[in-house]
């Protein structure tokens, strides 16, 4: 067994040949199965993590969307493209020989989380945060108010916002909100259309734009401006967004200049942009063009909503009451107080600006409803050995991509440690998709490949190429399942499936 043959190589079956190796590895150590559940920046940097630090390691990735990137797709704005260049990242981790993605999977409905554990080592829960924050006051639910998260779904094509149909027809919009959604929605309802024509902004909703009679949009927040939430790019860009004019009020930046001295260097620079707008005169040719296109947006500090107010029929909104605020404390962690008076802001289009939320996924895995989080030590879930969360549904919804990157980072490195200690038992090798795509076959659910995204994609370069654009994207899922020659999706309690067929990476998991 360990003798050199004649000719002078290793003889197969030695541990010190390459081929040896191998055998020997998986004989003694079953390759680990890692199940990563969301595609979005925390699901696809779990994986890459996982998958760079560990050589035997093969990560699935399940999506409940035909398409991957979840909110870089999603979230990020039309006019930002450079942000989505993460997705060329995250393509290469898809293409791996050790990693898989399957689309078109719902987890909790379609396959449970038990069933999961059942056929890999470790599950990791990476699914981002599904819902959006509720103001909690009268009037909430009229005609013309809007979540942020469902009108930015709106104008990104997420398909369950593609029937939002936004009532554009009114003057002055507020939001509700002084962070860089907020900001990004301002934009997009000012920006001029020749901007938007050369994003990747859905055709229905440029069209809707096109007839928008929205000139002012109003952001209001409970604090002042040291507590903003937006950054100093997000602010420059809609200071200097053209045919449009800023509207500051100097008395609300009076002795900043002092208070913000000590102040971290980002935050001193984004208020000194603040005080420096508020406080300059246009000029007179920016005038007169201002008069042309009389377009403003502007901050409103200091006030909380109370009740959004109905037209006399009482069917849509006509404003919102606003308590108006003092802060107690300072900085970053500064309460807004109601102070007793009251101000009633007229606007005929209202977008609630003021957080996401994550839901729970499954009854199997614990959930924190007050925080919206899994209960969770370094993306370890409590009380549920081998299950892990990475993302926003780990720490709540905050922070940027690179916050999230640096999050899954860290619970990749739990999944790796627990491996490397045996908490995690890989003696017994698992099926992985192998076990898994037998059950989606026995429920009538077809899994969409990355291979399979890719022609998605390709067909939506193509449909933008032809209309000057960097792509047209499809929001519809059947259309997206169609696009590939898939036969007719079925649809069933409003689960888009097909008859199932082969998957993606079919050497590796026993197809």
């Amino acid at each position: 067994f360990w003798a050199r043959p004649r000719l002078g190589r290793l003889h197969p079956l030695c541990p010190f040949s390459p081929a040896g190796l191998r055998r020997w590895l998986s004989s003694r150590a079953p390759a680990p199965r890692i199940c990563v559940v969301g595609s979005g920046p925390a699901g696809f940097y779990t994986a890459q993590h996982i998958l760079k630090h560990h050589d035997l390691a093969e990560v699935d990735i399940y999506e409940k969307l035909p398409v991957p990137f979840g909110l870089v797709r999603f979230g990020v704005a039309p006019d930002h493209p450079e942000v989505k260049n993460v997705i060329n990242t995250f393509t290469h981790t898809a293409r791996s020989d050790r990693c898989a993605y399957y689309g078109n999977v719902t987890v909790g409905r379609d396959v449970t989380v038990g069933e999961l554990q059942q056929a890999y080592h470790a599950v990791v829960l990476s699914y981002g945060a599904e819902d959006n924050r509720v103001l909690g006051i009268p009037g909430e639910n009229l005609s013309g108010v809007y979540s942020a998260r469902a009108f930015v779904g709106w104008y990104n094509g997420l398909p369950e916002n593609r029937d939002l149909k936004p009532d554009l027809s009114c003057e002055t919009a507020l939001i509700l909100g002084h962070g860089n959604v907020a900001l990004d929605i301002a934009r997009i309802l000012l920006s001029p259309l020749d901007f938007l024509r050369k994003t990747d902004i859905t055709d229905c909703s440029l069209a809707a734009l096109a007839c928008s009679k929205v000139k002012r949009v109003w952001l209001a927040g409970r604090r002042g401006p040291l507590q903003v939430a937006f950054t100093i790019k997000e602010l420059r860009e809609m200071i200097n967004l053209p045919g449009t004019q800023p509207v500051l009020n100097p008395a609300d930046f009076t002795g900043l200049e002092n208070a913000v001295k000590e102040a971290p260097r980002p935050r001193k620079r984004l208020t000194e942009l603040m005080i420096k707008t508020a406080l300059e005169k246009p000029r007179e040719k920016a005038v007169m063009a201002q008069a042309a296109v009389p377009r403003q947006w502007g901050l409103k500090f200091q006030r909380s909503p109370q009740e959004v107010l109905p037209t006399p029929d009482g069917m849509r909104v006509r404003g919102v009451r606003m308590a108006l605020t003092r802060l107690e404390g300072s900085g970053d962690s500064a309460k807004a107080v109601p102070t007793g008076d009251m101000e009633e802001l007229e606007c005929g289009l209202v977008l609630s600006s003021i957080g996401y939320r994550s839901l729970p996924l499954d009854p199997a895995v614990p959930f924190d409803t007050q925080r919206g989080i899994i209960p969770n030590n370094l993306g370890r879930v409590v009380g549920v050995p081998g299950l892990y969360c990475s993302g926003w549904v780990k720490r709540g919804p905050v922070g940027v991509i690179i916050t999230t990157m640096n999050d899954s980072f860290d619970t990749a490195q739990s999944v790796l440690e627990d491996l490397q200690g045996g908490v995690l038992d890989v003696s017994v090798s698992r099926e992985g998709f192998g076990a898994v795509g037998s059950i989606l076959r026995s429920r009538g659910i077809r899994p969409v490949s990355f291979s399979e995204w890719e022609k998605i994609d390709a067909a939506e370069v193509a449909r933008g190429k032809a209309a000057g654009k960097p792509r047209e994207k499809m929001v519809d899922p059947q259309e997206m399942l169609l696009s590939q020659g898939r036969p007719a999706p079925l649809v069933q309690g409003g689960t888009v499936c097909c008859l199932p067929v082969g998957s993606s990476k079919q050497n590796r998991q026993g197809h």
